[in-house]
């Protein structure tokens, strides 16, 4: 492919050199920046890909895309005259128009639709991934547990991949004759311009809460970051944003997009109430239509209402009772994510609920729908831990809540990284009263959590393993080790069951 036609779209380019090369390949990395690849130098968190540009010329590269030319780059195109440089305002902004272009802009040829928020963004582009299979369009997914191309899933390396990740798969999804494709948008991905150069057919903000503050530092540059993402929708495409949250009318005010609101709470354009709730699931109405989902929690519903409604823009179905209904019918049929509100029974009936919980907020929502729903004198038992190598702050928030919601407390350790476990189980500690800390055990080995929570459970009793969800790893210094809770869980319930002479019931996951 031409040089010019990968830069064509690039804001203030200026071309050193030639500027006539053929392109083969485009990279962020100079190691792999051989004969006619173009070298895009990115500043990253880690190290400045400025500082490789010698090393990616000396590879071979055709071109090389920078904020800043290097002091001696005359003299290495002299020495390289097909070479050119290609001077930017940002470097990381370019390499997602860059490799949109490469891959031949697949973000025009489906329908594309972020999900952007703290919690409810793998739950939201899940099942609308689901419903539209349902709906028999070939669909893709890109989230935090899998990335999929119609059915055919792929690992999920990142929430949001980077920008050449990203429109490669993108690409595969259009070859493969995908018509749509729903994606989580990470706050990390939207201020790192990993999204940039993509055309989204529409935006969708769940909610804001506290996470990433190590990262963003402020909630004001994590709130900036979310709200970058609606602020490049084009005209033609929809906002639908969640008023519910504080921030809903925030996130959408700079946007060039339809907007369009949903909530339980507030009036909205979709407005969804809880009918009924019971542990099996819950009846809902959406603008005076009942159904009945599988999914529970106030947060669930949110998202089926989110879900619905997306869906309804995309399909024009709002002013189609037909169709209407035909989406709710399916919705009815959508089962939950892995790792989100899973649950696992006892014979006995001891209840274990697997959930990715990790933020306060998340943490909260899903102890209060436990509470909610439980019956009188039923405990709950609540195992919850704080990665390491991560926002701090949020750490005795997180052991309060997970007090305050439960009978018994079990605080343990959550892909600790290269922390000490017991330090980050101190921070935890140091949110809690003395009459919290006397229904709060400290076990620092997850598994031994686990087993302990299964064995103080009685019959009667609900455990939230909160954290981890899907997860079937541990992270204990830099070493990535087999682990999922969900096993763990399992495990522990056929040992405590059989001094009660019952087994797991496997029928149990929503």
């Amino acid at each position: 492919m031409h040089l010019q036609t990968l830069i064509q779209s690039l804001p203030a380019a200026v071309v050193y050199g030639g500027g006539n090369a053929e392109i083969n390949a485009v990279t962020a990395d100079s190691r792999s920046a051989a004969g006619g690849a173009c070298f895009v130098a990115l500043r990253g968190t880690q190290a400045d890909g400025h500082l490789f540009v010698p090393a990616a010329v000396a590879n071979g590269a055709a071109a090389v895309v920078c904020e800043e030319l290097p002091a001696n780059y005359e003299a290495m195109l002299a020495a390289a005259p097909r070479l050119c440089f290609v001077k930017t305002p940002d470097t990381a902004a370019a390499l997602g128009h860059i490799a949109a272009a490469f891959y031949g802009n697949p973000s025009h040829r489906l329908q594309l639709v972020g999900v952007t928020g703290t919690n409810g963004k793998t739950t939201t582009a899940t099942l609308l991934y689901e419903l539209f299979e349902m709906l028999g369009h070939k669909a893709g997914l890109i989230s935090t547990v899998v990335y999929k191309i119609h059915r055919r899933p792929l690992e999920a390396t990142h929430t949001t991949p980077d920008a050449l990740r990203l429109n490669e798969l993108l690409a595969a999804m259009v070859s493969e004759g995908c018509t749509h494709c729903f994606m989580e948008v990470s706050s990390h991905a939207a201020q790192q311009q990993r999204i940039s150069g993509l055309r989204f057919a529409g935006g969708i903000f769940t909610n804001l809460t506290h996470d990433h503050l190590d990262y963003h530092k402020t909630f004001a540059e994590y709130l900036k970051a979310k709200q970058s993402f609606f602020d490049l929708l084009p005209p033609q495409a929809f906002a639908l944003t969640n008023i519910d949250d504080r921030n809903g009318r925030i996130i959408t005010q700079n946007t060039r997009a339809r907007i369009h609101t949903y909530a339980l709470r507030s009036f909205a354009d979709f407005h969804c109430k809880i009918i009924e709730q019971q542990l099996d699931g819950t009846l809902l109405d959406i603008n005076g239509a009942q159904f009945w989902t599988r999914l529970i929690g106030d947060f669930n519903a949110c998202n089926i209402c989110a879900i619905y409604a997306a869906a309804s823009l995309l399909t024009n179905a709002s002013g189609s009772p037909e169709t209407s209904a035909a989406l709710l019918a399916h919705i009815s049929a959508l089962q939950a994510v892995a790792g989100r509100f899973e649950y696992i029974r006892r014979a006995d009936g001891a209840l274990a609920i697997v959930d990715y919980a990790h933020t306060p907020d998340a943490l909260q929502n899903v102890l209060d729908t436990i509470n909610r729903l439980r019956r009188d004198g039923q405990s709950v038992i609540a195992v919850a831990g704080c990665g390491g190598d991560r926002d701090r702050t949020k750490r005795p928030l997180m052991a309060r809540i997970a007090a305050e919601g439960s009978t018994t407390a079990i605080l343990t350790s959550d892909n600790p990284r290269t922390e000490n476990p017991q330090a980050i189980l101190d921070d935890m500690t140091a949110g809690l009263s003395p009459e919290a800390m006397r229904r709060t055990l400290v076990i620092a080995d997850r598994r031994q959590a686990i087993r302990t929570a299964a064995a103080l459970a009685q019959s009667s009793s609900i455990i939230l393993i909160a954290g981890k969800g899907h997860e079937d790893y541990q992270i204990v210094g830099t070493t990535k080790s087999h682990f999922d809770d969900r096993e763990e869980v399992r495990r522990a319930f056929a040992e405590t069951a059989d001094s009660a002479g019952s087994g797991v019931n496997e029928r149990n996951v929503l």
